[in-house]
């Protein structure tokens, strides 16, 4: 007999719903169970959102706040921010086929929904442009980094091109701004394990087995500053930014490494000089090569 498999509500303005599924308690009443779940959320926001219709479950039948908790019961609602607001720049898409979108990402925008930023990420916004139903980031990149991204536009084909990144069949290639340093012994291999620092936003490197590599050499030198191509082998969380902080070459414009700026201090006029330049592979649905390079360009070093 076939699995039943919980059918999601569409994308709404781009944003598709997010689920939580009901455990087994003592809350009188869905509104009870939602306000205790997510205590960050007021009643009141929730009390709307089930008045205006905007909580279903995984029958498409409307939740209400009255309706009991019951166990097992899966609800899809909608993440909103008021006020949210709208970013400066925009993304370009680069490749569009019926298995893969690439994309090139401007700095400050999100690749997927999180925290404050909902409408405006891209995920959201290609949903609104192209009404993709089952788009989905095949990788990510940090919100203050430019560059490149690929997306999977459809289920069936997708788990081949994960694989790409999974097995390391895809040779990536950044550009990054940093001091320089002559008496470092260029180009650099750079080995260690990057885990948790002592605030979530950050990664350090720890002792223990290696989980980070990245190759690192020098393109340009101009006085202080040196432009960098670096070509992680690994996928870890803020690797270069990382790697480069650990060999005291701070990126140009970090709001992370090394001093954590607060939240929502961003200055268009100074992004992070990081940038995802090239992707290449061997497509596994055709045989074909493939390489993708954006159109973006960081800060020119006779401008520092």
């Amino acid at each position: 007999m076939a699995r039943f498999k919980p059918q999601a509500p569409a994308p709404r303005d781009g944003v598709r719903p997010s689920c939580v599924v009901v455990p087994t308690g003592n809350w009188p009443h869905l509104l009870a169970f939602l306000s205790h779940r997510f205590a960050g959320v007021p009643a009141t926001t929730w009390q709307t959102r089930l008045d205006a219709g905007h909580v279903s479950d995984s029958d498409g039948l409307t939740a209400h706040a009255q309706d009991p908790a019951t166990p097992g019961r899966r609800l899809y609602y909608y993440r909103e921010v008021p006020d949210e607001p709208v970013l400066p720049f925009q993304e370009n898409v680069l490749w569009h086929d019926e298995h893969l979108l690439v994309v090139d990402k401007p700095h400050f925008l999100a690749v997927v929904p999180s925290g404050k930023h909902v409408r405006e990420t891209l995920l959201a916004r290609l949903q609104r442009q192209l009404d993709v139903p089952e788009l989905s980031p095949i990788h990510r990149i940090d919100k203050d980094t430019a560059g490149l991204v690929m997306f999977s536009v459809q289920a069936a084909s997708r788990n081949a091109y994960q694989a790409l990144f999974r097995d390391r069949q895809v040779r990536k290639t950044y550009e990054c701004i940093a001091p320089w340093n002559p008496a470092l012994p260029w180009p650099l291999h750079r080995e260690s394990r990057i885990g948790d620092a002592a605030h979530f936003m950050q990664q350090t490197e720890v002792p223990g087995e290696v989980n980070a590599i990245t190759d690192i050499a020098p393109l340009e030198v101009l006085g202080a500053w040196a432009r960098y191509v670096l070509h992680p082998l690994t996928g870890q969380r803020h690797q270069l930014r990382v790697h480069m902080h650990a060999l005291g070459l701070p990126l140009l414009h970090d709001g992370i490494y090394p001093v954590l700026t607060p939240e929502g201090a961003n200055d268009y006029a100074r992004p992070l000089q990081l940038l995802a330049r090239s992707l290449a592979f061997t497509d596994p649905l055709t045989g074909a090569p493939r390489q993708f390079e954006s159109q973006r360009t960081l800060l020119p070093l006779n401008s520092l």
